[in-house]
């Protein structure tokens, strides 16, 4: 069923019902996909299990008694994790402006490089480059960030091709 079938029962639908975004494909399982799963997983992971996603931000730390600071600050971050998801499914799958995409693939690079360089800070250079002897979180937080840091740069740059045309569904007067 094609978009103005869709309109013939939801008259108030406009865009794509399934995904607005602009991006080319890669880009598009990364963004709108994968990154919003990895942060519900470190949203989910926070409050489950709050004392081994606080302990396990620091490979080869075991887990200890909470205080309440650091529980609150674990929380708070899987808080982030959650927020991080509902912005990414909420711009990238309700925009066809490529301004609006692109800052905020922008935003979110500048924040990978500051969530890089605080891991580095905290873990120290040998820990940081110690692939093996990373955890799941050092993967998250080192990995996955780079990774996603990485893939923000290439589409940026255009790495991946040019965005997908999208024909404006605005309604005219």
């Amino acid at each position: 069923m094609d978009i103005a079938a869709l309109r013939l029962y939801n008259p108030y639908l406009v865009g794509d019902p399934v995904m607005s975004t602009i991006l080319p494909p890669f880009p598009r399982l990364v963004f709108t996909i994968l990154e919003p799963l990895a942060c519900i997983g470190g949203y989910l992971a926070s409050i489950l299990d709050t004392s081994s996603f606080a302990a396990s931000q620091v490979p080869s730390i075991t887990p200890t008694p909470l205080t309440s600071t650091t529980q609150i600050l674990a929380l708070q971050l899987g808080n982030c994790y959650g927020l991080i998801a509902l912005i990414a499914i909420g711009v990238l799958y309700s925009t066809s402006e490529q301004k609006v995409v692109r800052n905020y693939l922008v935003a979110c690079a500048i924040a990978d490089v500051g969530h890089l360089w605080v891991t580095y800070v905290v873990l120290g250079y040998a820990n940081f480059v110690d692939v093996q002897g990373w955890n799941s979180l050092a993967w998250g937080n080192i990995g996955i960030t780079f990774f996603l840091f990485m893939t923000r740069i290439g589409y940026l740059t255009g790495l991946f091709g040019k965005d997908r045309v999208v024909a404006s569904t605005r309604k005219t007067k």
